[in-house]
């Protein structure tokens, strides 16, 4: 079975931009692949006439530090995440999702950029990003804009953005700041590589006095779209992380999430009891990282 009719490798976003535009049929991008090809094969994507590889493009391929942002390209690969020094120093929730992401073999080539635009609730690059405040770049013939990267999700696979003429750059957010830290845990089935039963990445920043001055909680899946778990985070502001506020806390999240059972994945009443496990293992490291 043929995958695609034509296949091109552009240089540029303009070239890409311009190979989306111009095309007669249906068209995608790709940069690992390994998502859209093998959805294509097993018969959960029609064919496409013309696949975009933008593995190629250099801006799409940069980590660097730019005016107290870390910019990571959506062609970075998983295998890079884990390994880059800077994502190691200023998001190392990131560097955690990605190591868990597929097996080795799935990390040498598959992209951060894919794992976004992929869309699903419990990416495991796209909850650690969250956690992060991170803003997405898009580009499309008519310019380029920053966009919070939990408004371009409307729901299982679907996004804001048009996947047939707009292009996912790369990403931005803030770069690690004194008495900062982030993690991200997941629980996956027996079999290792699989999907997440549930994931949660957190972000805090501490006071003077060690207590909690700011927060980011990030969880999936948690509802039809990746989730940020506003209410709880709220409730942390200003307290200190102690077993009360766990307390409260676990309670406040279990109201705010929308979990369901998944004969792929596991029950809701499991994946509940898996909320406060995740939340403590979350901001345990969250906060001892932000004091180092």
């Amino acid at each position: 079975m043929s995958l695609f009719q034509e296949y091109i490798q552009p240089d540029t976003i303009e070239e890409a931009l311009n190979s989306l535009s111009d095309a007669a049929g249906s068209v995608a991008v790709i940069a690992g692949g390994t998502d859209l090809l093998l959805d294509i094969r097993q018969g959960r994507h029609q064919t496409v006439d013309r696949v975009v590889d933008v593995s190629g493009i250099g801006e799409m391929q940069e980590v660097a530090l730019e005016d107290n942002f870390i910019y990571l390209g959506a062609g970075v690969t998983h295998k890079k995440i884990i390994s880059h020094p800077l994502l190691q120093e200023h998001a190392q929730c990131v560097v955690e999702g990605c190591g868990l992401i597929g097996g080795p073999q799935v990390r040498n080539v598959a992209t951060i950029g894919g794992n976004i635009s992929h869309a699903l609730p419990a990416g495991d690059g796209t909850i650690s990003l969250l956690a992060l405040d991170t803003e997405v770049r898009i580009a499309s013939p008519d310019g380029v804009r920053f966009e919070p990267l939990i408004n371009i999700f409307t729901g299982p696979g679907k996004v804001t953005f048009d996947r047939t003429r707009e292009l996912v750059v790369g990403f931005r957010f803030a770069a690690r700041g004194s008495q900062e830290g982030s993690a991200f845990y997941r629980v996956m089935r027996p079999q290792g590589v699989a999907i997440a039963i549930l994931n949660m990445a957190g972000w805090v920043k501490l006071d003077d006095n060690g207590n909690l001055a700011d927060i980011r909680l990030s969880c999936g899946p948690a509802g039809p779209k990746p989730f940020r778990a506003k209410k709880t985070e709220e409730l942390f502001k200003g307290n200190t992380w102690d077993d009360k506020t766990y307390q409260e806390a676990c309670r406040v999240l279990g109201d705010e999430v929308s979990l369901r059972t998944s004969a792929h994945r596991a029950t809701k009443k499991y994946r509940h009891s898996l909320l406060s496990v995740l939340l403590q293992k979350v901001l345990d490291s969250a906060v001892e990282r932000a004091k180092l």
